[in-house]
């Protein structure tokens, strides 16, 4: 009887990670979708100083900031590759709302998000592939960084294509269903982060004391350096917010997504969340006691 209870906990742990994780990842990044316009793209030439200061923080100084955190704080090797993976992970819809809360430009934080959402599905799978070796050493294996990739484009870039054709052919259901789908999805993400520190539980306490201050420390320095680089640059109070946000706040469900695709290539599956994303899920949590201060803080500047 304990056996089949085993397995039976064994197989929904496996139905979890294979098909309600990857299903509730695109549902999530669908909603991101809605209400996106081509538009959003082409904007970006009409503030390429905002745009650009913005993409270099994400696509360059976010992986480097991961990457010293992880070797200073001496992570452990699967902790430490999370670690890049959520360095690595773009924004996503929250940082879209924590933009508009903070006052900041919310038409650049979506340009941003859906940018960097779709350039993230090449360099991902690269940058993990060269921490895995560097991490898990010369002897891990190797990441099909291919299958990884067109994973990722499967379940972000699709799904925010999708929603831009929902978008574009019937807008009247983004006014009247897009408020409430966007509700469904921060439920989803709830749900999610909460699962994968439910099934983690003793790797999460036995690594407490460093991933607790390296999540912190990742948010603080790139919320921190996200707001300095906007103000060198002379970016109106508008932009360096939003600048700021896109820089400090991951995606962290895409994180725990990845965590659990590379867990699947490399360690041939786990039962439950892998370590892997143990670093997305606890950032997941911390992130808004970090965030929600910096936005309160940054719109009683405007």
């Amino acid at each position: 009887m304990g056996k089949e209870i085993d397995h039976l906990g064994t197989a929904m742990g496996n139905i979890l990670i294979d098909v309600v994780l990857p299903l509730a990842l695109a549902f999530i990044m669908f909603t991101l979708g809605l209400g996106l316009k081509i538009t959003d793209f082409t904007r970006v030439f009409a503030m390429p100083k905002a745009f650009a200061v913005g993409i270099v923080n994400q696509m360059i100084l976010l992986p480097i900031v991961g990457f010293c955190l992880a070797i200073a704080l001496g992570l452990s090797p699967e902790i430490a590759v999370g670690m890049m993976i959520l360095a690595l992970a773009p924004g996503g819809v929250t940082t879209n709302v924590l933009a508009k809360i903070g006052g900041g430009n919310t038409a650049l934080s979506i340009s941003l998000t859906a940018v960097v959402t779709i350039i993230s599905a090449i360099t991902l799978p690269i940058i993990i592939a060269f921490s895995v070796r560097y991490f898990m050493g010369s002897d891990a294996p190797e990441v099909n960084t291919l299958s990884l990739s067109v994973t990722m484009f499967l379940m972000t870039v699709v799904p925010v294509v999708l929603g831009m054709g929902v978008t574009a052919l019937s807008p009247s259901f983004v006014d009247g269903a897009g408020q409430w789908l966007g509700r469904l999805a921060v439920v989803l993400f709830a749900v999610i982060v909460l699962a994968a520190i439910l099934t983690n539980l003793d790797v999460l306490f036995d690594n407490i004391e460093s991933l607790g201050p390296a999540t912190i420390l990742l948010m603080g320095i790139m919320l921190t350096l996200g707001l300095l680089s906007a103000k060198v640059l002379g970016l109106s109070v508008q932009d360096a917010t939003t600048v700021a946000v896109e820089t400090g706040v991951q995606n962290s469900t895409l994180g725990i997504a990845v965590g659990a695709i590379l867990a699947g290539q490399i360690l041939g599956g786990v039962d439950g969340f892998s370590t892997f994303a143990l670093p997305s899920a606890m950032y997941g949590v911390l992130m808004y006691f970090g965030a929600v201060p910096f936005v309160l803080w940054r719109r009683s500047k405007h």
